[in-house]
Parts: C-alpha cells; structure tokens; sequence
C-alpha cells in the first residue's frame, strides 16, 4: 500500500497518475489523502483508497496509514502560516509519529538543495523544509528527501505576462546559470523509489535537470520555442516583497520567500555536481514545448 499526500498538486498529481500505470504491477495499492474528494476525477477515484482531510490531522493519518507501506510526503504551502516552523516540521510532526506507530517502511518526501551550503540556515522556506528532512529522519522511518532546485513549472505564473508583455520577471541576477526541473521528471523519480522495497536508511535524491540555465538564457530559449522576442525583467527583493504583501500573503510566509531567493542568487542551488546520478531528462528548451507553449496558447486573452 502506498500512500500518497497533496495528490490534485502540481507533483503529487503526477506521481499518481504514473503509479496508477505502474503500482498494479508491482502488486501495490494507492491510498490517497485529499482534502477535497471532488477534485479528484471519478476515474482516479474508482481506482484507489480515498480518506478525506488533512495530512496534518493526527486522526486522518491513522486511517490513511493503516496498511501503509510506503508515503509520498509533501507540505502544502500556507501562506498565512504564523511561522515557517509551523508551517513545515509542526505541520509534519503528527506523521513523523504516525509513520512509527503504523509501521510506515518507507517515506519519499519533496524538499530542496542547499544542505551543507552556508546559505542553508538563511535560506527561508528551503531551510525550514531541511529541517522537516531531519524531523522525517529522526522518526526511524527509511526516508529519501527530492532536492530539488527552483522548478521549470514556475514560469507558468507568468504565462499572461509572457504572452502580453513577452517579459518574465524574478529576482535573480540574468547571467547567474543554475539548474531547474521539470516538475515531471521530479515525480518520476518519486513514483521510481516509492516502487522500490530495497532501499533503506536516510539520504537526499538531487533532481537537477539536465543544464544549468541563466534567467537570459530561459529568455532566449522561450523567444525561440514561441516564436515571439522575450525577455528577462529582474526585480528587486522589495518589489516582490511588496508583490505579495499586496496579494494578502502573510508576513512569515513572504519573508521567507525572500530569504529563499536572496539565499538562491548567493549560490543555495550550487552544492551539488551534475551527475548520471543528480541529473533529470528534461531540458528547459523541451519543456517549454510541451507545458509552456500549450499554456501561453491559452492564457487569458488569447
């Protein structure tokens, strides 16, 4: 039985899709936690375990844990969140728990890069996602946390603005290269190890991508793909700071999105080298055919 959390999510949606393919096979079942059944499409819900709530409800995990061998583990994001410690290892404390009292074997959660940099303590949401990695970790579960730098999948916030405007805007210097996934290919890895009985102990799993990329060459990259000129705009950390205060977002959750991506522009995604092993299929220039040229097609307006 394998449990799988935030499953109508950008990632957790696609581990299910992929383990409602393959899981049978493997003589798995799919529970899944979700606080709204609606959202799930009735033939996804014919096909596996639904318990309904929060996963970070002590009495919801004990029904979704029961049997459970295995559990896809991400936080959902709060941004009204008193503060990032709440929001990530309280929020995860009540599983922590459970995965001991219901005999969980195994836990695939989604985290960041940045262990072991000097960045890491300074660095936001990523820092409280590491410590929810130790938190998963010190509950004696076998536990592999995705590292995972900024998702190419972002950029789709911006498809009104690129379609409009051709400009895609962040915070980040225009020339710093750095890696990106595609959300796809970091549910691939998650649907690969959640399969697989055989390993144990604690570790991180870099998803990569496979290419560092300037926010200038994203810029170069999505002019060629959509065939219109579009460039990067950079804003300050004021500006996005401002941007998201206006937007109703709470002060804990805004400050640390700015601590993350000062934290990224110093070099929080660099800590580990590009390997067979760290890297992932899709390239930006792909991805951009496939997700975001669809997307900018149908933005509003168009």
């Amino acid at each position: 039985m394998i449990v799988i959390t935030t499953p109508t999510g950008d990632i957790g949606s696609q581990v299910l899709d992929s383990l409602l393919e393959t899981a049978p096979s493997h003589g798995e079942e799919i529970r899944v936690i979700a606080r709204d059944r609606s959202r799930l499409p009735e033939a996804v819900q014919a096909r596996v375990d639904v318990v309904t709530g929060s996963h970070g409800d002590a009495d919801v995990l004990a029904a979704a844990f029961d049997g459970a061998d295995a559990v896809f583990w991400v936080v959902p994001p709060n941004p009204m969140t008193p503060t990032l410690e709440a929001a990530f290892s309280d929020f995860t404390r009540p599983a922590a728990r459970a995965f001991a009292e219901h005999g969980v074997e195994r836990v695939v959660g989604v985290s960041a890069l940045g262990r072991g940099t000097p960045m890491a303590n300074r660095a936001g949401l990523v820092t409280a996602s590491l410590e929810m990695d130790d938190l998963i970790a010190a509950s004696g579960v076998a536990y592999r946390a995705l590292a995972n730098p900024s998702f190419m999948d972002n950029v789709l916030r911006q498809a009104d603005s690129i379609r409009t405007a051709g400009v895609f805007a962040d915070t980040v210097a225009p020339d710093r290269a750095a890696p990106a996934a595609a959300t796809r290919d970091i549910a691939a890895v998650a649907a690969r190890l959640l399969l697989d009985r055989s390993w144990t102990g604690v570790d991180s799993v870099p998803v990569l991508g496979p290419e560092n990329l300037s926010a200038n060459d994203m810029a170069h990259i999505m002019s060629e793909v959509l065939g219109t000129p579009i460039r990067y705009e950079r804003r300050s950390y004021d500006d996005l700071r401002i941007q998201m205060i206006g937007r109703g977002l709470g002060n804990a959750f805004v400050d640390g999105m700015v601590d993350m991506m000062q934290a990224k522009d110093d070099g929080l995604d660099d800590g580990v080298a590009r390997t067979p092993d760290t890297s992932s299929p899709t390239p930006f220039r792909q991805w951009c055919a496939d997700v975001l040229r669809p997307a900018v097609e149908t933005a509003p307006g168009n």
